[in-house]
């Protein structure tokens, strides 16, 4: 799905994109890249009131069905905008707050649990997310509310890239927490590299030794991953297509259900990752917690080779919030640089930290 910006109603169209994946000795896997961080600041300024993109949810992994949905409202703030103090950000507010928030227009309310300052959050993204090319979803959760806001190409299918190890690893700490496999020492680190830089190595022998295709139904039927599907004749985890709200329900399920000594690892080796995954959710900002699961590769659609950026996580306070990105950029206006940056920059919005996001990729 395209999503196009019609006046002030957003808009969508559908967009078919054929195609199967490349084969593995053609696929470019996930690169290694040194990204910086950088102070953050609040965003601050004014701009109408914006209807966002939201739905309440029913808990934590709320469905996220639903599909795209039209969003209203009046001009915003050019993306980038300089405007406003600069400092730390104070964390992001909660839905459910005032009827009006200090720096929200006159009139503002809350509109399906999010409150004025989230809704200029939100208004900034749907601009930013309009004006680029290809196909762009967010789907952001409130875990506490359960509210859900969506923004963009949230039905499209995207390769997975690297952030379908996030699922392979709950999967293996769960089944091993029931005694269903034993880890070695050798599995223990593979799961620790697959999170911590994305090794493509260490998701082979994870993925080969523990069941292969076969790990894929507990993706979909436990961990809520509806959407999910191997992409092409190839069943080999790197060959499969979900939606944001696909990873977003994994995400959940990791926070909510998974016993809680492998959630405490997973969130802390998803806030301690290497360089390389430094961006994306991670730009929400280090006063928010967050931690992410990247992905980034090169596929070949319709014939054509063009990079893919993802990026999922938690940010805020017992990782209240659940932020899930996927960009599918078109040959010949794609980049490693920009899909890293346009994800960065989203969740630095989102969490009030300054943009654009100083993401810098280093070649390996």
């Amino acid at each position: 799905m395209i999503r196009k910006v019609v006046g002030v109603i957003l808009r969508f169209d559908v967009r078919a994109r054929g195609g199967f994946h490349q084969p593995d000795s053609r696929r470019v896997p996930d690169r290694r890249a040194a990204w910086s961080r950088r102070p953050l600041t609040a965003m601050v300024g004014l701009m109408l009131a914006v209807l966002p993109v939201a739905g309440c949810g029913g808990g934590d992994d709320a469905a996220a069905g639903g599909g795209d949905a039209a969003a209203a409202g009046g001009a915003v703030a050019g993306w980038g905008s300089a405007a406003g103090t600069t400092g730390v950000p104070s964390p992001a507010p909660g839905p459910g707050g005032a009827s009006a928030s200090p720096s929200g227009p006159a009139g503002c309310r809350p509109v399906n649990g999010w409150d004025c300052t989230w809704q200029k959050r939100f208004a900034t993204v749907s601009e930013l997310v309009g004006k680029k090319p290809g196909s762009l979803g967010v789907e952001l959760r409130d875990r506490r509310t359960g509210a859900v806001w969506r923004v963009g190409a949230t039905t499209h299918l995207y390769w997975t890239g690297s952030t379908i190890k996030l699922a392979m690893v709950t999967s293996v700490l769960e089944r091993a927490r029931a005694g269903e496999v034993t880890l070695t020492d050798a599995d223990r680190k593979n799961i620790a590299d697959m999170l911590a830089f994305s090794s493509d190595e260490a998701a082979d022998e994870i993925w080969n030794k523990f069941g292969r295709d076969t790990m894929v139904g507990r993706f979909t039927s436990r961990y809520g991953m509806s959407k999910l599907a191997f992409a092409g004749s190839a069943r080999y985890w790197g060959f499969m297509k979900c939606t944001p709200a696909d990873l977003a329900a994994l995400m959940s399920y990791v926070l909510k259900t998974l016993d809680p000594k492998d959630r405490s690892y997973l969130v802390g080796a998803m806030r301690d990752t290497d360089p390389i995954q430094h961006w994306g959710v991670w730009a929400a900002g280090a006063n928010q917690q967050p931690g992410n699961k990247n992905g980034w590769s090169v596929e070949t659609d319709n014939g054509k080779d063009h990079w893919l950026t993802s990026s999922v996580g938690f940010v805020g306070p017992d990782q209240r919030y659940v932020l899930a990105m996927m960009y599918d950029m078109p040959a010949g206006q794609d980049s490693l640089k920009l899909g890293g940056q346009t994800l960065s920059d989203i969740a630095a919005v989102l969490f009030g930290a300054k943009t654009p996001a100083q993401v810098v990729v280093r070649p390996s």
